[in-house]
């Protein structure tokens, strides 16, 4: 779970999702890792501070990198820590806890499975950020997939960090697209599981800071990039 500047709404979120965590998995060792992505307001402190009480929350505090990044990081700590699984959600308090089981019921059949809002909650660039993303994938790679870049995903942890090793460098913008295609062009069925996407009541979307135009350019030539490498990318993950 990366988290920016999510001081009004932040231990509500960790308590729901570490709550679960307890109740899903009694007799499981789990650990709900948020990445502070160098916070301004009190998001780093409030989470230091549930840390030494919440046995089930690990906190990874760290200079802004975006939310990519975060992302990242998160990932290479879960699989650094030897993880069966890993599910990656995100801070806004935007996503329940009860749609999880709708991921977790199909790990045996993949081990890489999407949620999709179907009824998506945020701001109108996003939305459009999205549909221009869809479209470059299903043009660029020739796969389709509802939400590319949804903070709504479950991963086997071993295919992780296959995942991890493929991922182009410099790191992209938005890494999970990379993700997703790579594993569904690699054979794994994404499912793209509708979930509930619920509308922000706290924190600030940080991608309108980015000009619109710029973000779509380099989101595309990323791809665009990467559609070179990816056949090799795929053989590496299929061995």
């Amino acid at each position: 779970m990366p988290a920016y500047n999510e001081a009004d709404c932040i231990e509500k979120v960790v308590a729901n999702w570490t709550d679960f965590l307890k109740n899903k998995f009694p007799n499981d060792e789990t650990t709900l890792i948020v990445i502070n992505d160098g916070s301004k307001d009190s998001t780093g402190e409030l989470l230091t501070k549930m840390a030494v009480s919440n046995t089930r929350l690990t906190v990874v505090n760290q200079p802004n990198g975006g939310h990519g990044n975060a992302v990242v990081n998160g990932y290479k700590k879960a699989v650094a820590l030897n993880s069966q699984h890993v599910f990656q959600t995100d801070s806004d308090d935007q996503f329940i806890t009860d749609d999880f089981d709708k991921l977790w019921e199909k790990r045996n059949e993949s081990r890489f499975i999407l949620g999709y809002r179907e009824i998506r909650h945020d701001a109108t660039v996003r939305l459009f950020i999205t549909r221009v993303l869809r479209g470059t994938i299903s043009t660029v790679y020739g796969t389709y997939i509802l939400d590319s870049n949804i903070p709504f995903r479950l991963i086997e942890g071993n295919f992780l960090k296959k995942l991890l090793q493929q991922l182009p460098d410099p790191e992209p913008f938005a890494p999970n697209i990379f993700l997703a295609v790579m594993a569904k062009k690699s054979g794994e069925k994404l499912y793209d599981i509708p979930i509930t996407h619920k509308d922000r009541e706290t924190g600030e979307v940080s991608i309108v800071k980015w000009n619109l135009w710029k973000v779509c350019v380099r989101s595309f030539r990323e791809l665009l990039r990467f559609r070179i490498e990816l056949n090799d990318k795929v053989k590496a993950l299929r061995h």
